[in-house]
């Protein structure tokens, strides 16, 4: 088959990319060598192969579905996470996220059919045909990627390895190892303390490095997570955000701090198995998977001059009913009071956990039974906020990122006290989608108007305009006069235009 042609690829930009080791590609797309049976990343610091002899293949589990091993020297499947995942909308894109977030592992592709609402005979189709390689083949390459991690910064025994990585057996979890990076797992472990690299682990602790594309705007995430830090459940201090978390096996407390190149993530995890899930929601959080030239080139030639933040993200969630019920406790108040509110709730209906903040945040169930006994302020919007997690609990409003924005925004503004700014803030969040403009935002607007932008004539910024949304807030929240509360006192819009 030819990848290049099948998946949209394009052959020249690709070389072009590899020939100058560029790093904003790396992750984008793969170039496996067939004189040598190993595939890279772009910015690979080996000899450029010959243009005859490359293959250019959209996912890591495409090139090893062909026989290729990941290159020991870029380590390929480290790189930033693909951007397409959150640009594109379509089925492939959406099964990626699901399929991050280990929904194959848990459940099977049975379990990732239904939750995309397709056949599985259609959805590896589709698969196999956008992607390179089936979900299976897929799932196997983040166990891979997972088993590496696990590997070289842990001290755990190559079959608790195994297991957590996802693999069925420890004879799974060998030959798969050994078919992706050409060594054993116990030759990994070695290199690995050879070069002295490795972080060690103490009492069920991993340190990891998770990349991202430079420029990133450090300051903008840093007030974002600071602001909105909730007490009890959420730690702002010494530049380090820190929170606990439910994994699909327990429960997870993390610490993450911005460092150049790289975001520095301590994870504590109850269940090993939680590690690629957790990693992927962390990533998700920081948006640390996004294009930042390529938006910030669009995004500057649409207000016809240089922007103020290069590489401005748009923060994402770690659960969906989590975001949605917080995001409707700070509807038309502002983020101080929200974080008051909210810590309350934490207090009396969260969950205690060991580690830097007792609590994890309470499940839909609880705040649908006792919701109405702790949230106090206007009785109608308690009743919305227990009548959202009434049908969170019950599973009639699903929220997960496998889902598009249309079916998401459709279903929020059915709610009770959900309007457009609500729906279009979750859903921009929860999805990473890129194109979400918050144009009822009252900061918003004001960030427009001070650069006198009008906000009815967007379409220039498609498809960037939720960034566009983030450089209007952080350039509103830096002019004292548009926002007279200060940065964390900012007011949110009406969920009503």
């Amino acid at each position: 088959m030819d990848f290049v042609s099948a998946t949209g690829l394009d052959f020249e930009r690709c070389y072009r990319a590899v020939a100058t080791r560029d790093a904003r590609f790396d992750g984008q797309f793969f170039t496996a060598v067939r004189t040598t049976g190993i595939y890279c990343r772009p910015s690979c610091p080996a000899i450029t192969p010959k243009r005859t002899n490359v293959t250019f293949l959209p996912t890591a589990a495409a090139a090893q579905q062909c026989g290729f091993r990941a290159c020991r020297r870029c380590l390929p499947d480290a790189a930033p996470g693909s951007p397409l995942w959150n640009t594109r909308a379509d089925l492939a894109a959406r099964a990626m996220r699901l399929i991050a977030d280990g929904v194959v592992e848990r459940g099977g592709v049975p379990a990732l059919a239904d939750s995309l609402g397709y056949s599985q005979r259609q959805l590896t189709r589709v698969l196999t045909a956008e992607l390179g390689a089936g979900p299976l083949a897929l799932a196997r390459a983040h166990r891979a990627h997972t088993a590496r991690l696990l590997i070289q910064t842990t001290p755990l025994s190559m079959s608790d390895i195994a297991f957590a990585a996802g693999f069925a057996s420890i004879r799974q979890f060998n030959d798969t190892v050994r078919e992706v990076f050409a060594v054993s797992p116990t030759r990994l472990r070695e290199e690995v303390r050879r070069n002295g690299d490795a972080v060690p682990a103490t009492n069920g602790t991993l340190t990891l490095r998770l990349p991202y594309r430079d420029p990133l705007d450090r300051p903008w995430l840093e007030w974002f997570m600071s602001a909105h830090a909730t007490p009890g459940l959420e730690l702002w201090e010494d530049g380090a955000y820190s929170r606990s978390l439910r994994t699909p096996h327990g429960h997870a407390n993390v610490r993450m701090s911005v460092q150049p190149g790289h975001v520095r993530a301590t994870l504590s995890l109850h269940d090993m198995r939680d590690l690629a899930p957790t990693v992927a929601r962390l990533r998700h959080l920081l948006d640390l998977d996004a294009d930042p030239i390529g938006i910030d080139e669009a995004l500057a030639a649409g207000l016809r001059g240089p922007l103020p933040s290069p590489g401005i993200r748009v923060p994402g969630c770690l659960d969906g009913p989590e975001l949605l019920l917080r995001t409707m406790i700070g509807q038309q108040i502002s983020v101080a009071a929200a974080n008051t509110h909210t810590a309350r709730l934490v207090a009396a209906l969260g969950e205690p956990v060991p580690g830097p903040v007792p609590y994890l945040f309470p499940t839909a169930t609880a705040i649908a039974e006792r919701g109405a006994e702790v949230l106090t302020g206007p009785v109608r919007r308690t009743a919305a906020i227990v009548g959202a997690a009434r049908a969170l609990a019950s599973g009639d409003l699903i929220l997960h990122a496998g889902r598009t924005a249309a079916d998401v925004r459709r279903d929020l503004l059915a709610l009770d006290g959900v309007g457009p700014w609500t729906a279009d803030y979750v859903t921009m969040r929860l999805l990473a989608n890129p194109d979400i403009l918050l144009y009822t935002d009252l900061i918003v607007r004001r960030g427009a108007n001070l650069i006198g932008l009008d906000l009815t004539d967007t379409a220039r910024f498609a498809p960037w305009r939720s960034y566009l949304s983030m450089h209007l807030w952080k350039h509103a929240l830096s002019n004292p006069a548009a926002a007279p509360d200060g940065a964390a006192g900012a007011r949110k819009a009406r969920t009503t235009p």
